[in-house]
């Protein structure tokens, strides 16, 4: 059997995973997804590029990545596609300030991702249990992380900067960046579709149930809206995104909120679906009658909105703007709307084109080229594999 890749996608609430064979272009196998692991968790699989998909409801209320893990290896173990894996290709939130590429999973690298476990303790613990997982698994395969925060590490310095003391700042309290993995992904699509020049001053709209926007300037990396966390920008499915930090006092100082309660509060209960008061997803909230559905979409659209505008600041001026991610790609609704409200920045879309899902969404009058591209960490975290592999060799 040919040598063959096993990317692990480790979420807050899914697990995602992929086989891609190393061929001369990375082939796909198989893919999978464990989605709302705490919610009736499903599975799905998806065998070869489009091929059969089989849905399976696990009969839980809930499980852990550890026990979604092992009902991953056992599927592929099934399948018998685990003896050819030599490479497991993780994605991690974090990489800190220290990791700007895809990294050898060895013990120092491990001990340095432990540390960064506090600025970022949604996500962080369950990608590095998953590591551990997969190198007891598969001891013989070589295991490679790549990292949400290293694309955006171009970034000028004043970006990564908040007004707090220097000491702070020294110690690691600053803005990051996430959803780097899927932005380089679109940023090497826009090199295939206008060469190195990447689509020029371009915007990607990362919208689904987490949701950022990056500014890139031929592809590289120039502002985003996340910061420190992942909290950050955006409104979201659940996630507050920015907000007053005076109300983060207020509600432990003045209100005797627990650090637990807040923390959950601005990870699960706010966003669309705390807006709403009915749910955190964009289709059943585009879908109901309820006048508080229709203000969360009203405000998940304003908030994108005002902040396309502000990254169209950083690049001064806009050629480019690209939706990817589960709304961005599926929502002709919310990529309508998001686009009426920033036409002054030139942007038109095609009724039409927007509807039937095409590639190129512009109307033949817009001064911005407007874009669907579906994004695809699994085959960046498998490309970034075998770039770092080889450099390694």
């Amino acid at each position: 059997m040919t040598d063959t890749i096993l990317v692990l996608n480790a979420g807050s609430s899914s697990l995602k995973f992929a086989v891609f064979e190393q061929l001369d272009a990375l082939q796909p196998l198989l893919r999978g997804n464990i989605s709302s692991l705490d919610t009736r968790p499903r599975m799905a699989v998806w065998e070869g590029e489009g091929g059969r998909t089989v849905k399976t409801a696990l009969n839980r209320d809930a499980i852990n990545i550890k026990a979604a893990m092992e009902l991953v290896m056992a599927d592929l173990a099934e399948r018998a596609l685990l003896r050819g894996v030599t490479g497991v290709g993780h994605r991690i939130v974090h990489g800190g300030q220290q990791f700007k590429g895809p990294a050898l999973l060895d013990e120092s690298t491990m001990k340095q991702l432990r540390a960064l476990v506090p600025f970022a303790p949604m996500h962080q613990p369950r990608n590095i249990e998953i590591i551990d997982a997969a190198r007891a698994a598969l001891p013989s395969a070589t295991q490679f992380g790549c990292f949400d925060t290293a694309f955006h590490h171009s970034r000028p310095h004043l970006a990564k900067l908040y007004g707090l003391p220097l000491a702070l700042t020294r110690s690691g309290i600053m803005s990051y960046g996430f959803h780097g993995i899927s932005y380089a992904y679109i940023a090497s699509q826009l090199k295939s579709r206008f060469g190195k020049k990447a689509g020029g001053r371009a915007i990607v709209a990362h919208l689904g149930s987490g949701a950022s926007l990056c500014a890139m300037n031929e592809g590289v990396s120039v502002a985003t809206t996340m910061g420190f966390s992942p909290l950050d920008g955006l409104v979201m499915s659940t996630r507050c995104g920015s907000i007053d930090p005076g109300i983060i006092i207020h509600l432990i100082q003045d209100r005797g909120m627990k650090i637990e309660h807040v923390s959950r509060l601005l990870e699960s209960e706010s966003g669309m679906l705390g807006v709403s008061g009915i749910s955190g997803d964009m289709q059943a909230l585009i879908e109901s009658g309820d006048a508080s559905a229709q203000e969360a979409v009203d405000l998940f659209v304003y908030r994108a909105a005002r902040e396309l505008g502000a990254m169209a600041s950083t690049l001064q001026g806009l050629d480019t703007l690209v939706f990817c991610a589960g709304i961005g790609e599926h929502s002709p609704f919310i990529r309508e709307k998001i686009g009426a409200a920033v036409q002054w920045l030139g942007v038109k879309i095609d009724t039409d084109r927007n509807w039937r899902g095409d590639e190129n969404i512009s109307s033949s009058q817009s001064e911005v080229d407007v874009l669907i591209i579906p994004t695809d960490e699994e085959r960046a975290v498998a490309e970034q594999f075998n770039q770092a592999k080889s450099r390694a060799i």
